[in-house]
């Protein structure tokens, strides 16, 4: 197959994916980034991933999204991935030293406070 026949082959074949599909997979990646910026794939002895400057982009972007997306998702797709955001908005306020008042954390301009 040349390459010109692999691109059109690719792009056939994302014709055929759902929207709903493509966004939960595009919330799911950046849920599961924003969880191993927070420390919850840390292990122990091995050093730590942390990162909270780019959890909080990571969790903004995820809140943007379900949020916009949220009237073209069913209560199906879009519970799990609210309830995701949460866990890691949570996660992200656990591990900060000096949390984010309630209400000003990364995600809560589209969700709310979160505590």
């Amino acid at each position: 197959m040349s390459e010109n026949q692999d691109v059109q082959q690719q792009t056939l074949d994302i014709a055929e994916v759902p929207a709903v599909e493509v966004i939960v997979e595009v919330a799911v990646n950046l849920m599961s980034a924003a969880a191993v910026k927070c420390g919850l794939a840390d292990e122990e002895g091995q050093p730590s991933m942390v990162d909270l400057d780019e959890a909080r982009k990571l969790i903004n972007a995820l809140a943007g999204l379900i949020t916009a997306a949220a009237a073209d998702l069913s209560d199906s797709h879009a519970r799990p991935l609210r309830d995701g955001l949460r866990s890691v908005q949570l996660a992200f306020r656990e591990a900060s030293a000096f949390p984010d008042e309630i209400g000003m954390g990364p995600g809560e301009k589209w969700t709310g406070p979160v505590n």
